[in-house]
């Protein structure tokens, strides 16, 4: 039973460092942009948008229906990158295992 008193240790290790990684990624974010430059959002590690800047140029553009477009594009590849954040950060704590279920791992 020694092996498995270790094994348990470990998985509890794991289990707190990457309830560590979680809280830390709340604080983490990244950038995109879209229409080179157009339009730039902040995305959390939580994957939640907190920032979102458009060019005011744009914002007077009769052209509505791109601008939408910009910002669908930008948001989608900031989630993307908090995504791929999240699961690094996460492969770092589990030894890249893929473990279904677990929040960061994508």
């Amino acid at each position: 039973m020694p092996n498995m008193q270790q094994a348990m240790k470990q998985i509890q290790k794991m289990q707190a460092e990457m309830a560590r990684v979680q809280q830390e990624l709340e604080s983490k974010t990244v950038t995109a942009t879209a229409g080179g430059g157009v339009v730039t959002v902040e995305v959390s590690g939580k994957l939640e948008l907190k920032k979102i800047e458009i060019n005011p140029e744009v914002v007077t553009s009769d052209d509505l229906e791109m601008l939408q477009d910009l910002i669908t594009a930008a948001v989608n590849e900031g989630i993307k990158k908090a995504q791929e954040m999240a699961a690094n950060d996460m492969a770092k704590v589990t030894g890249n295992l893929n473990i279904p279920g677990l929040p960061g791992l994508f």
